[in-house]
Protein backbone atom coordinates (compact mmCIF):
# COMPACT_ATOMS: atom_id res chain seq x y z
CA UNK A 1 0.00 0.00 0.00
CA UNK A 2 1.41 3.36 -1.04
CA UNK A 3 1.87 5.85 1.84
CA UNK A 4 1.79 9.63 1.85
CA UNK A 5 2.59 12.16 4.55
CA UNK A 6 0.30 15.18 4.33
CA UNK A 7 1.63 17.90 6.63
CA UNK A 8 -0.43 20.91 7.63
CA UNK A 9 1.75 23.63 9.10
CA UNK A 10 0.54 25.79 11.96
CA UNK A 11 1.15 26.78 15.55
CA UNK A 12 -0.31 25.02 18.56
CA UNK A 13 -2.22 26.99 21.16
CA UNK A 14 -5.71 28.47 21.41
CA UNK A 15 -4.49 31.93 20.41
CA UNK A 16 -3.44 30.63 16.97
CA UNK A 17 -6.40 28.40 16.10
CA UNK A 18 -8.16 30.71 13.63
CA UNK A 19 -5.17 32.65 12.33
CA UNK A 20 -4.06 32.85 8.72
CA UNK A 21 -0.75 31.18 9.64
CA UNK A 22 -2.65 28.05 10.72
CA UNK A 23 -4.23 27.36 7.34
CA UNK A 24 -2.23 24.12 7.05
CA UNK A 25 -3.85 22.77 10.23
CA UNK A 26 -7.30 23.79 8.97
CA UNK A 27 -6.85 22.08 5.59
CA UNK A 28 -5.82 18.72 7.12
CA UNK A 29 -8.60 19.06 9.72
CA UNK A 30 -11.09 19.42 6.86
CA UNK A 31 -9.64 16.43 4.98
CA UNK A 32 -9.73 14.27 8.13
CA UNK A 33 -13.34 15.25 8.86
CA UNK A 34 -14.37 14.45 5.25
CA UNK A 35 -13.02 10.93 5.76
CA UNK A 36 -14.31 10.47 9.32
CA UNK A 37 -10.77 10.32 10.69
CA UNK A 38 -9.76 11.70 14.08
CA UNK A 39 -6.46 13.19 15.14
CA UNK A 40 -4.62 11.64 18.05
CA UNK A 41 -1.71 13.13 19.94
CA UNK A 42 1.49 11.32 18.99
CA UNK A 43 5.20 12.04 19.02
CA UNK A 44 5.90 15.58 17.74
CA UNK A 45 2.34 16.19 16.59
CA UNK A 46 -1.26 15.21 16.10
CA UNK A 47 -1.76 12.42 13.57
CA UNK A 48 -4.74 10.97 11.70
CA UNK A 49 -4.85 8.22 9.09
CA UNK A 50 -7.02 8.28 5.98
CA UNK A 51 -7.32 5.56 3.35
CA UNK A 52 -8.25 6.49 -0.23
CA UNK A 53 -8.41 3.87 -2.98
CA UNK A 54 -5.55 1.71 -1.72
CA UNK A 55 -3.42 4.58 -0.49
CA UNK A 56 -2.72 5.54 3.10
CA UNK A 57 -2.47 9.20 4.03
CA UNK A 58 -0.79 10.05 7.30
CA UNK A 59 -2.10 13.52 8.18
CA UNK A 60 0.26 15.43 10.46
CA UNK A 61 -0.12 18.64 12.44
CA UNK A 62 3.31 19.23 14.04
CA UNK A 63 3.15 20.38 17.68
CA UNK A 64 6.68 21.79 17.52
CA UNK A 65 5.63 25.34 16.62
CA UNK A 66 6.17 26.58 13.09
CA UNK A 67 9.92 27.20 13.20
CA UNK A 68 10.68 23.61 14.29
CA UNK A 69 8.29 21.83 11.89
CA UNK A 70 11.18 19.92 10.28
CA UNK A 71 11.64 17.78 13.41
CA UNK A 72 8.11 16.38 13.11
CA UNK A 73 8.25 15.95 9.33
CA UNK A 74 11.61 14.17 9.47
CA UNK A 75 10.49 11.88 12.31
CA UNK A 76 7.21 10.81 10.63
CA UNK A 77 8.83 10.31 7.22
CA UNK A 78 11.34 7.96 8.81
CA UNK A 79 8.85 6.21 11.11
CA UNK A 80 6.37 5.54 8.27
CA UNK A 81 9.07 5.01 5.62
CA UNK A 82 7.66 7.69 3.31
CA UNK A 83 9.75 8.99 0.40
CA UNK A 84 10.13 12.76 0.06
CA UNK A 85 8.20 12.76 -3.22
CA UNK A 86 5.22 11.37 -1.26
CA UNK A 87 5.05 14.19 1.25
CA UNK A 88 2.97 17.31 0.76
CA UNK A 89 3.53 20.29 3.04
CA UNK A 90 0.62 22.72 3.30
CA UNK A 91 1.43 26.29 4.23
CA UNK A 92 0.15 29.85 4.03
CA UNK A 93 1.49 32.18 1.32
CA UNK A 94 1.34 35.99 1.43
CA UNK A 95 2.24 36.25 -2.26
CA UNK A 96 -0.92 34.55 -3.49
CA UNK A 97 -4.43 36.02 -3.53
CA UNK A 98 -6.73 34.70 -0.80
CA UNK A 99 -7.65 31.04 -1.29
CA UNK A 100 -5.48 30.52 -4.36
CA UNK A 101 -3.72 27.15 -4.57
CA UNK A 102 -0.18 26.65 -5.83
CA UNK A 103 1.39 23.19 -5.70
CA UNK A 104 5.04 22.74 -6.61
CA UNK A 105 7.51 19.83 -6.61
CA UNK A 106 10.24 21.92 -4.93
CA UNK A 107 11.24 25.47 -4.18
CA UNK A 108 12.72 27.90 -1.72
CA UNK A 109 11.35 28.50 1.76
CA UNK A 110 10.22 31.96 0.61
CA UNK A 111 10.99 33.30 4.07
CA UNK A 112 8.53 30.85 5.67
CA UNK A 113 10.01 29.53 8.92
CA UNK A 114 8.18 26.19 8.73
CA UNK A 115 9.55 25.46 5.26
CA UNK A 116 12.99 26.68 6.34
CA UNK A 117 13.01 24.15 9.20
CA UNK A 118 11.87 21.30 6.94
CA UNK A 119 14.49 22.20 4.34
CA UNK A 120 17.23 22.16 7.00
CA UNK A 121 16.25 18.80 8.48
CA UNK A 122 15.60 17.05 5.16
CA UNK A 123 18.70 18.72 3.68
CA UNK A 124 16.83 19.46 0.45
CA UNK A 125 14.38 21.88 -1.13
CA UNK A 126 13.01 19.07 -3.31
CA UNK A 127 9.79 18.00 -1.65
CA UNK A 128 6.24 18.83 -2.77
CA UNK A 129 4.54 21.78 -1.17
CA UNK A 130 1.04 23.19 -1.28
CA UNK A 131 0.79 26.93 -0.82
CA UNK A 132 -2.57 28.38 0.20
CA UNK A 133 -2.91 32.07 -0.58
CA UNK A 134 -3.70 34.41 2.31
CA UNK A 135 -3.04 37.62 0.27
CA UNK A 136 -0.91 40.53 1.40
CA UNK A 137 -3.60 42.94 2.51
CA UNK A 138 -1.67 44.64 5.31
CA UNK A 139 0.06 47.96 5.90
CA UNK A 140 3.85 48.18 5.76
CA UNK A 141 5.43 46.79 8.91
CA UNK A 142 2.26 44.91 9.92
CA UNK A 143 3.05 41.53 8.30
CA UNK A 144 3.37 39.60 11.58
CA UNK A 145 0.08 41.00 12.89
CA UNK A 146 -1.61 40.10 9.61
CA UNK A 147 -0.26 36.54 9.39
CA UNK A 148 -1.05 35.87 13.05
CA UNK A 149 -4.39 37.68 12.74
CA UNK A 150 -7.77 36.04 12.26
CA UNK A 151 -9.68 35.87 8.99
CA UNK A 152 -12.04 38.73 8.20
CA UNK A 153 -15.77 38.01 7.76
CA UNK A 154 -15.59 37.87 3.95
CA UNK A 155 -12.70 35.38 4.09
CA UNK A 156 -14.48 33.26 6.73
CA UNK A 157 -17.51 32.98 4.44
CA UNK A 158 -15.33 31.74 1.56
CA UNK A 159 -13.15 29.32 3.52
CA UNK A 160 -15.44 26.23 3.37
CA UNK A 161 -15.40 26.25 -0.44
CA UNK A 162 -11.63 26.79 -0.43
CA UNK A 163 -11.17 23.88 2.00
CA UNK A 164 -13.22 21.68 -0.32
CA UNK A 165 -11.00 22.65 -3.28
CA UNK A 166 -7.84 22.06 -1.21
CA UNK A 167 -9.13 18.64 -0.14
CA UNK A 168 -9.76 17.67 -3.77
CA UNK A 169 -6.25 18.82 -4.70
CA UNK A 170 -4.70 16.65 -1.98
CA UNK A 171 -6.71 13.63 -3.08
CA UNK A 172 -5.61 14.29 -6.66
CA UNK A 173 -1.97 14.44 -5.50
CA UNK A 174 -2.17 10.95 -4.00
CA UNK A 175 -4.31 9.42 -6.78
CA UNK A 176 -3.29 11.20 -10.00
CA UNK A 177 0.21 12.39 -9.15
CA UNK A 178 1.93 15.74 -8.75
CA UNK A 179 2.02 16.79 -12.42
CA UNK A 180 -1.68 16.18 -13.07
CA UNK A 181 -2.59 17.90 -9.80
CA UNK A 182 -0.52 20.97 -10.63
CA UNK A 183 -2.19 21.21 -14.05
CA UNK A 184 -5.69 20.88 -12.61
CA UNK A 185 -5.47 22.94 -9.43
CA UNK A 186 -2.72 25.56 -9.65
CA UNK A 187 -4.19 29.04 -9.74
CA UNK A 188 -7.64 27.90 -8.63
Amino acid sequence: MKKFLIVGLGNIGAEYVNTRHNIGFKVVDFLAKNHAAAFETAKLGAVAEVKIKGRTLILLKPNTYMNLSGKAVSYWMEKEKIAKENILVITDDLNLPFGTIRIKPKGSDGGHNGLKSIQQLLNTTEYPRFRFGISDDFKKGRQVDYVLGEWDEDEKAKLPERFEMASKAIESFVLAGLGNTMTEFNGK
